[in-house]
C-alpha cells in the first residue's frame, strides 16, 4: 500500500518554470510575440515553448534535463542558449536581441506604414513616420487612418459619423481642446505614436460618442539616456515651425519635454449663389464670394517626470500648456440681383483676433501586484484642465455698387472660459486566461461664454449694443461613472462583457443683455442616467484567421454651442444658433468583423448596423427677421432632434507588402442611412448613400529614397437638405535619409496635390435654394529637417499600456 501511494510521485517527472525577459537591444523596450522554444539536444525536436507578452516577459515549463534554447523575433538575430540545464526554477533575466544587419532596411520600412493590430474592442493602427503628414498637424494624420475622414473644414468623422468622441491617451483633454477640433489642426502630427479606432467601445471607456473613439497616443520615449530630437519645417502658403523634444530616462526617473513653435498661413475660399423665392424681398438672387486669410502662430510646451518608486509603482506628473494667437481676415463680396441684372454689391470685411490658452495638469500613480503578470494592477489619475479665449471682431461693410456708402460697422467681443476636473482610478486582475477590471470616473466642467455685439447706427454715427444677441452664457457637465467589466477565453473562444453606469448634469444658465425683449425662459437643468452595456467576442478560426461580433450602448451629449440660444454670426445674414430644447441622443450599434493574415497580405472586415434615438441635425431655416440697413432674409442655422436614425454599413482593408521596397494599404467604407422626424411642422427625414475610399503606397528608389502617395476619394452625400458631390485628392512625399546613423532626415510633402479638395453642395430650403463651393486650405507644399541625437530612426510597434498612460514627450 505505501508503495501504491508513492506511484503517482514515480510516474511524473517534476517540472520547472523558465522566465526571462525579451528586449531591442538597441532600443531598450519590450518585445511583444517573441517566440522561446526548449528543444531536444537529441533530435532537435521542440519539447515547449511561448511567447512573450506586452512587457516582454514568458514564461515555460520544463522538466529537469538539459536543452537547446532559442529566442525569436521577426528581423532580428536568433539568439542560441546551447546545453542549458534546467534543475530548479530559473529566471534568465534580460535577454536582448540585435536587428539582422541584413535586414535593416526592411525593419525601417515597417516604421513607415500604417500597421494594424486587432484587439477585442479595438483596432490600433501604429502610424509611424507616414512622409505625407511630415510637418503636419493632427488633423493631417487622422485624415490617412482607415475609417477615418477629416472634412474640408476640418471636422473629424468615424465611418461617416461626426458623432465621434476623442480622446488623449484614453482621457479627455485639454490638449483636444474639450471637443473643440481645430485645436487638431494646430498640433504637430509627429507627436502621435499610434491611433486606436474603436467602433465597439468596452466598458472602460466613456459612453459618449454614438459614431465610437478615436483614441490618439502620444509618443513617449522608452530609451534609457539622455536622448532628443529637433525638427524644423518650412512650407507655402506659410508653414514655419521649430519644434524640439528632450527625454531623460535613468533606472529611477523619466523626465521629458517636448517644445513647439507654429506659424502658419492657411488660405482658403468659398463661393454661394443663392436664390430666394420671398416676393417680399427687394432682389431674387445673391452671390457671395468669400476670401480667407487664416493666420496663427502657436506654442506648445509639455513636460513632466515619472518617479519608479520601485519595481511595482511609479508616480508621474506633467503640465502642458498651449498658447494660440490667430488673426483671421474674411472678405465677403455679395452681388445682389433683380430678375438676372445686377442691383447692388456690397464687400464685407471681417478682421478677427483669437487669443487662447489651455493648461492642463496631471498626476498619475500605477502600482502593479504580481512580477510574473505586470497586467494586474491600479492606476489612478487626477486631471485639471483650464481653457481661455478671447475673440475680438470687426466687421465692416461698404456698398461698392450702384454708389459707395457705409452698409454696416459691428464690434463683436466673445469670451470663453472653461475649468474641468478628472478624477479616474481603474483596477484589473487577471486570472489566468481571464480578466476582470473595475474603475470610476468623475469628470466634472464649468463653462462660461460671453457674446457682446455692437453695430453702428448708420444715421448718428454711434455704436448701439445689439440687444437681441448680446448675452452670456454659464454652462454645466457633471459625469460620474462607473465600469466593470469580465473577459475570459476558452479554447478558441474569447469574449469581453462589461457594463458602465453613468449620470449626466446638463445645466445652462442664459442671461440676455436685456431680458425684457424675450418672452421665454431659456435656462435649462437636464438630469438623466443610464445603463451602457457593452459585449465583445472572438472566435479564432486560425492562428492568423478569426471573426468578432460587438455590441455597445452608446450616448452623445450635446455640447455647450448646440445649446447657447444666443447666436453666433458668420455674417449678417447667416447665423448659427443653439438650441436649449436639445436633449441627448443614444444609440445601439452591433459590429461584425473578419480578419485574416498571410505572409504578405493582411485583410480586415466588417459590417455594421447602429440605430440611434433623437439624433442630432442641423437645419437651416428663415428667421423670418432682416437686416435693418438693406432689408436682407437672415437665415440660421439650428440642430434639432430628430425622432430616430438607421445607420448601416460596410469596410474593408487591405495592407499589402509584395517586396521590400513596395508596401500598400487599402481601405474602403461604404455606409447607408436613413432618419426620420419632424421640426414646426417640417419633415427632415432623408435617406442618405455615400462610401469614400482611401490608397495608399510606399516605394524605395535608388538611393534609398522613400516615395509616398496617398489617394483619397468620397463619393457623393444627401441629408435632409443637401446634396454633397464627390471629393478627390493626392498627397505626395519624398523622403532621405543622411549621416552615418541615419539620423538626419529630409522630407518634401505636397497636401492635395491638384488643389481638388473642395466641398461643392445644392441646398434646397423652404424659401431659397443654394449653390456651393468651399475649399477650406489650398495646397500646402512643405519640407522638413529633423535630426535625432542618441535615437535610431528605426522604430518598432511599441504597445504600452491600452489607456493609462499619461501625456509623454518625446
Amino acid at each position: 500500500m505505501i508503495v501504491l501511494a508513492f506511484l503517482p510521485i514515480i510516474g511524473f517527472a517534476q517540472e520547472f518554470e523558465l522566465t526571462g525577459k525579451v528586449i531591442d537591444a538597441s532600443m531598450d523596450f519590450p518585445l511583444e510575440y517573441a517566440s522561446v522554444s526548449a528543444k531536444s539536444i537529441e533530435d532537435g525536436s521542440i519539447v515547449n515553448g511561448g511567447v512573450t507578452n506586452r512587457e516582454g516577459m514568458f514564461s515555460i515549463k520544463l522538466e529537469k534535463g538539459t536543452y537547446d534554447l532559442e529566442i525569436e523575433y521577426i528581423s532580428f538575430e536568433v539568439k542560441y542558449i546551447s546545453n542549458f540545464t534546467i534543475d530548479k526554477d530559473t529566471d534568465l533575466g534580460t535577454i536582448k536581441l540585435r536587428a539582422k544587419a541584413g535586414e535593416l532596411g526592411e525593419v525601417t520600412v515597417v516604421a513607415e506604414t500604417t500597421q494594424v493590430e486587432v484587439r477585442l474592442d479595438k483596432k490600433i493602427y501604429t502610424v509611424g513616420k507616414d512622409l505625407t503628414t511630415a510637418g503636419g498637424t493632427v488633423s493631417d494624420a487622422l485624415g490617412n487612418v482607415p475609417s477615418v475622414t477629416v472634412d474640408i473644414d476640418g471636422a473629424i468623422s468615424l465611418r461617416g459619423n461626426n458623432n465621434v468622441r476623442i480622446l488623449i491617451n484614453g482621457k479627455p483633454s485639454s490638449v483636444a481642446g474639450f471637443g473643440d477640433q481645430d485645436v487638431f489642426q494646430q498640433l504637430p502630427a509627429e507627436a502621435i505614436e499610434s491611433v486606436e479606432v474603436i467602433t465597439s467601445p468596452s466598458a472602460r471607456y466613456d459612453a459618449e460618442g454614438t459614431a465610437g473613439i478615436i483614441n490618439i497616443i502620444l509618443k513617449r520615449e522608452k530609451t534609457l539616456g539622455f536622448n532628443g530630437s529637433i525638427r524644423g519645417t518650412l512650407g507655402d502658403p506659410k508653414n514655419t515651425g521649430a519644434f524640439i523634444d528632450l527625454n531623460l530616462r535613468t533606472d529611477n526617473f523619466n523626465v521629458f519635454t517636448s517644445l513647439g513653435y507654429t506659424d502658419r498661413t492657411r488660405p482658403g475660399n468659398a463661393f454661394f449663389d443663392t436664390e430666394f423665392s420671398n416676393p417680399e424681398l427687394d432682389f431674387n438672387r445673391i452671390i457671395e464670394v468669400r476670401e480667407y486669410n487664416r493666420n496663427g502662430q502657436n506654442y506648445n510646451v509639455n513636460a513632466g517626470a515619472e518617479y519608479f518608486i520601485d519595481d511595482m509603482s511609479s508616480v508621474t506628473a506633467s503640465l502642458f500648456a498651449r498658447l494660440g494667437d490667430d488673426g483671421d481676415v474674411t472678405t465677403n463680396t455679395n452681388s445682389r440681383f433683380v430678375d438676372g441684372i445686377e442691383n447692388s454689391t456690397t464687400v464685407r470685411i471681417e478682421n478677427e483676433l483669437e487669443d487662447d490658452e489651455s493648461f492642463q495638469y496631471s498626476m498619475n500613480y500605477e502600482k502593479r501586484f504580481d512580477k510574473e503578470n505586470r497586467d494586474h494592477k491600479l492606476t489612478a489619475d487626477i486631471q485639471y484642465s483650464s481653457s481661455n479665449e478671447t475673440k475680438t471682431g470687426i466687421i465692416n461693410e461698404n456698398q461698392i455698387l450702384p454708389s459707395d456708402s457705409l452698409v454696416a460697422f459691428q464690434d463683436n467681443l466673445e469670451t470663453e472660459k472653461r475649468d474641468s476636473y478628472l478624477i479616474q482610478a481603474d483596477y484589473v486582475k487577471p486570472m489566468g486566461d481571464a480578466q476582470f477590471e473595475a474603475g470610476f470616473r468623475g469628470d466634472y466642467s464649468d463653462q462660461s461664454q460671453g457674446f457682446l455685439v455692437q453695430r453702428q447706427n448708420l444715421e448718428t454715427g454711434n455704436l448701439e449694443i445689439d440687444e437681441f444677441v448680446s448675452s452670456d452664457f454659464d454652462f454645466q457637465q457633471n459625469i460620474t461613472a462607473v465600469y466593470t467589466q469580465y473577459g475570459n477565453k476558452f479554447d478558441k473562444f474569447s469574449f469581453l462583457l462589461g457594463l458602465r453606469y453613468e449620470q449626466t448634469q446638463l445645466k445652462g444658465t442664459t442671461t440676455p443683455l436685456v431680458p425684457e425683449n424675450f418672452d421665454r425662459n431659456f435656462d435649462f437643468d437636464k438630469n438623466f442616467g443610464g445603463f451602457f452595456p457593452t459585449v465583445n467576442l472572438v472566435y479564432e478560426l486560425g492562428e492568423d484567421e478569426n471573426i468578432t461580433l460587438g455590441y455597445n450602448r452608446r450616448i452623445n451629449r450635446p455640447r455647450s454651442w448646440f445649446l447657447n440660444p444666443f447666436p453666433s454670426q458668420s455674417s449678417r445674414v447667416n447665423v448659427f444658433q443653439g438650441n436649449p430644447d436639445l436633449d441627448p441622443s443614444f444609440a445601439n450599434a452591433f459590429d461584425l468583423g473578419y480578419l485574416k493574415r498571410w505572409e504578405k497580405l493582411t485583410l480586415t472586415s466588417s459590417i455594421y448596423y447602429q440605430r440611434e434615438t433623437d439624433a442630432f441635425e442641423r437645419v437651416e431655416r428663415d428667421t423670418g427677421r432682416r437686416t435693418e440697413e438693406d432689408n436682407i432674409q437672415i437665415n440660421e442655422n439650428i440642430p434639432i432632434n430628430l425622432s430616430s436614425e438607421e445607420r448601416y454599413g460596410a469596410e474593408l482593408g487591405i495592407l499589402y507588402n509584395p517586396t521590400k521596397w513596395l508596401r500598400t494599404n487599402l481601405s474602403f467604407n461604404y455606409f447607408r442611412f436613413q432618419s426620420e422626424g419632424s421640426f414646426e411642422g417640417i419633415e427632415y427625414g432623408a435617406t442618405n448613400e455615400s462610401y469614400f475610399g482611401r490608397f495608399s503606397s510606399n516605394v524605395i528608389l535608388p538611393w534609398k529614397i522613400q516615395w509616398q502617395t496617398n489617394a483619397f476619394y468620397r463619393g457623393p452625400r444627401v441629408n435632409a437638405q443637401t446634396e454633397t458631390d464627390p471629393i478627390a485628392s493626392i498627397d505626395l512625399a519624398f523622403s532621405k535619409d543622411f549621416l552615418k546613423d541615419d539620423n538626419l532626415t529630409i522630407s518634401l510633402n505636397v497636401r492635395d496635390l491638384f488643389n481638388s479638395r473642395k466641398r461643392d453642395q445644392f441646398t434646397i430650403a423652404e424659401n431659397f435654394t443654394s449653390n456651393s463651393s468651399f475649399q477650406w486650405r489650398v495646397r500646402q507644399v512643405t519640407a522638413t529637417v529633423v535630426y535625432r541625437f542618441n535615437q535610431q530612426k528605426r522604430e518598432q510597434n511599441r504597445k504600452g499600456d491600452d489607456d493609462d498612460g499619461d501625456f509623454g514627450g518625446s
